[in-house]
């Protein structure tokens, strides 16, 4: 596996999960400005310096912490198709997400129903399987965003509990880390 800036590269059979680089502005400023890729999300469409604190939190995260967010690429053509990964961020909202990393997704509207998020997100939890020991990864998820659901239950899920975020009704999903039988909640 091939580090980038610290960022194990990850590939399946048509992605490659890499490191995000600064080059990447524009795509991520386009996907977070776009409101049918933030409709489920809490916060609304971002503008560019949210978008710029956004890259800079992300390289933050693997530097600091250890783990993160990819980019997802087609391999195919090297298209930016969203990014994935993991994070702390320290959210205010109930139930509290404990200390486990906080799973995450958001892909262009484009490239929806085409199996990429699913491949790119399986993928991060065998990443995530061999790099978090025993404990859980969580989600959460606006309760109307089938797509996400769907997404989350295929890579192991399971609604933890019901929870608000920014005042707005979330589902808090989590998914035990190899070994970890019991997730009970807080």
């Amino acid at each position: 596996m091939v580090m980038d800036a610290g960022v194990p590269v990850l590939e399946t059979v048509r992605l490659v999960l890499r490191a995000h680089r600064i080059d990447d502005f524009e795509a991520v400023a386009a996907l977070w400005g776009d409101p049918a890729v933030v409709r489920f999300m809490a916060g609304g469409p971002e503008n560019r310096e949210q978008s710029w604190a956004r890259l800079l939190r992300i390289v933050g995260h693997w530097r600091l912490l250890g783990f993160g967010y990819w980019v997802v690429e087609a391999k195919q053509d090297g298209r930016f198709l969203g990014h994935v990964g993991f994070a702390d961020y320290r959210r205010d909202m109930t139930p509290p997400l404990r200390d486990w990393p906080e799973a995450g997704w958001v892909f262009n509207v484009a490239e929806a129903g085409q199996g990429y998020a699913t491949e790119a997100v399986g993928r991060m939890h065998l990443w995530a399987d061999d790099h978090f020991g025993d404990g859980a990864t969580v989600c959460i998820v606006d309760p109307e965003h089938q797509a996400s659901i769907r997404i989350a239950t295929k890579v192991g899920y399971g609604v933890y509990a019901g929870g608000t975020y920014m005042e707005r009704p979330m589902l808090v999903m989590a998914r035990p880390v190899r070994g970890l039988r019991d997730i009970a909640p807080c």
